[in-house]
């Protein structure tokens, strides 16, 4: 391995210099015992530390400013209990595939298992939410490290890798050595797919009558959003973009069938379920898009396009198995096709265009308005309406989530960042502070449930001291909403600790204002085109407005967890009728 090497100094030294090289330009951390001796050339350095208020919030933050920017979002704890806090957000980040380097101190080499003061195994704690992780005990090998730590991050499949270092490796004394090249010899991500494969999807693409893009998160990831628009455009095939990939093709275009799943729109419930080929890219068949799998898609054919190998058939068989980075993949998929529409060769999807656009025209989006008080989705439909979809949106997990999913138009790739398969209440704040720290010129707006906010609202005061002026909608229904929605449905209304009294307590705009925030409050209809254009003027300072919406709404359409999704319901006690028997 060639190197660059400089003189003496600390493996503290060594670190901070190698997150430089690296190119970190932000940290989201807190300091203790353990990775103290970092925290001392950090000082120094061109990086910017960010004190977060708890570790899961410097978690959150990384992933946010990684989703938001495509780069690596980097976080830092000390060990024990510093570390252990920092696990929810990489579980999450390991779910959602996004590209992180936490860092974290380990007590002294020779007190390791020992039960030392502050000690956890974090290395083995994190061993299956990780992408990889490593443990430091000679300070010799922190840069290769470090530099191996952002490769593996960042390439392939994006994840989490942790690299917990040793106290005594961050004060012993070495040299500083720098690879300019990798050795990694059983980590080579394929990023060009097999053109054999290429061809029969072409193949299968030309034959099919009822075909379907099911895009996944993965295409947001790849920077692919360009190459999915020209594809789509090509084929004239209808898509559908999963909870994680709103945004990777326009809202607005006459294709987009909307999100599929439990909660997914009636037309992309239908577009997968009555297809005969389903092109998926960068999604993994999660079950909250399935419902039960031997149910899903009885009669389509699967071309599923990864560059995880161990994602391919996992769930679903896939007949024509693609590995390759999914930007790659539309490349060639879209070459190949537009050669076969040039000799003549184009696929005949006129019919089920047409029945699909029926379905959409009758099962339109909808909620009911309450007789009094606010409704929530009408407080998020005007927020995206006003904001506007240059925006980045954050959003916690439940309800609200679910809401911003609809409501909110989404035209651009990495505007919408949410918690998408470990569905981590309290995401939205740090997230979306992340998001700002990465995006200083954008405007970024957490949309956050009554109950999430309170698992992370302390961050307010980082956002605050360090001019990261975040917006925050808590859409407050006093409740834990979704939980409430399903007591509703299955418990015989029978409402068990689901009643959080957060009409009462906290007072949110006094939360805020203890905060050094802009509390605002809203409760009637309205008022809230107001209250969100006063919050959009307000750029100096964070502002939090406390939505106060009716409790009993609820997300529709639903799909009861396990069932088919051919039970698809659109309202309570509303089923779609659609057949497509002529097709």
């Amino acid at each position: 391995m060639s190197t660059e090497t400089t003189g003496s100094i600390t493996g503290a030294q060594s670190l901070i210099r190698a997150l430089e090289a690296a190119g970190t330009e932000t940290i989201f951390g807190i300091p203790g015992g353990a990775i103290l001796p970092a925290y001392d050339p950090l000082m120094d350095s061109s990086i910017r530390h960010i004190l977060v208020r708890h570790e899961q919030g410097a978690g959150h933050a990384a992933q946010g400013y990684a989703a938001a920017t495509g780069r690596v979002g980097v976080c830092m704890a000390t060990s024990g209990p510093g570390a252990t806090n920092l696990v929810t957000p990489i579980a999450d980040a390991h779910m959602d595939s996004v590209p992180m380097v936490a860092v974290t101190g380990q007590v002294g080499a020779a007190m390791i298992g020992t039960d030392a003061f502050q000690e956890a195994d974090i290395r083995g704690i994190t061993m299956p939410i990780t992408k990889h992780n490593f443990l430091v005990t000679d300070p010799r090998d922190i840069p290769r490290t470090v530099a191996e730590a952002f490769h593996i991050a960042s390439t392939g499949r994006p994840g989490p890798v942790l690299v917990d270092v040793a106290k005594s490796a961050l004060q012993a004394m070495t040299t500083f050595d720098w690879p300019t090249e990798l050795h990694l010899p059983g980590y080579r991500p394929v990023t060009r797919p097999h053109s054999k494969q290429i061809r029969e999807a072409t193949r299968l693409l030309l034959e099919a009558r009822k075909p379907v893009l099911y895009v996944g998160g993965g295409t947001i990831r790849a920077g692919a959003s360009k190459e999915l628009l020209a594809l789509a455009e090509l084929t004239g095939i209808p898509v559908v973009t999963t909870l994680m990939a709103l945004g990777a093709f326009p809202d607005s275009h006459p294709q987009h069938l909307g999100m599929p799943g439990m909660h997914g729109t009636v037309a992309a419930v239908a577009g997968l379920q009555k297809s005969d080929l389903i092109i998926s890219l960068g999604a993994r068949f999660d079950d909250r898009v399935t419902g039960n799998l031997d149910s899903f898609a009885p009669g389509a054919k699967v071309v599923h396009a990864d560059i995880d190998p161990a994602e391919i058939g996992k769930n679903r068989h896939a007949d024509v198995p693609i590995v390759g980075d999914v930007r790659e993949v539309l490349l060639d998929l879209y070459a190949a096709l537009k050669t076969e529409a040039d000799a003549g060769n184009t696929g005949d999807y006129e019919g089920w265009v047409s029945f699909l656009s029926g379905v959409k025209a009758t099962y339109p989006l909808g909620y009911d308005k309450p007789v009094d008080g606010l409704s929530p989705q009408y407080v998020i439909e005007r927020l995206g309406a006003i904001a506007g979809p240059d925006t980045i949106y954050t959003s916690g997990v439940g309800q609200h989530q679910m809401w911003a999913a609809h409501y909110v138009k989404y035209e651009k790739p990495r505007t919408w960042l949410n918690s998408g398969g470990l569905g981590t209440m309290g995401y939205a704040v740090p997230a979306a502070m992340g998001a700002k720290v990465g995006m200083p010129d954008t405007t970024v707006w957490a949309i956050d449930g009554d109950g999430c906010f309170q698992m992370t609202n302390q961050e307010l005061a980082t956002c605050a001291i360090n001019d990261i002026p975040i917006k925050v909608a808590i859409i407050n229904n006093e409740s834990l909403g979704m939980v409430r929605q399903w007591q509703t449905l299955f418990y015989n209304e029978r409402y068990s600790n689901t009643d959080l009294h957060s009409k009462r307590i906290p007072d949110f705009v006094k939360l805020a204002d203890a905060y050094g925030c802009v509390g605002l409050a809203c409760d009637s209809p309205e008022d809230v085109d107001a209250t969100i254009t006063k919050a959009m003027e307000i750029n100096d300072v964070p502002v939090v407005v406390d939505f106060r919406v009716h409790r009993d709404a609820m997300v529709w359409p639903m799909v009861a967890a396990g069932t088919s999704n051919d039970e698809i319901k659109y309202a309570r006690d509303l089923a779609p009728d659609f057949d497509d028997n002529d097709l």
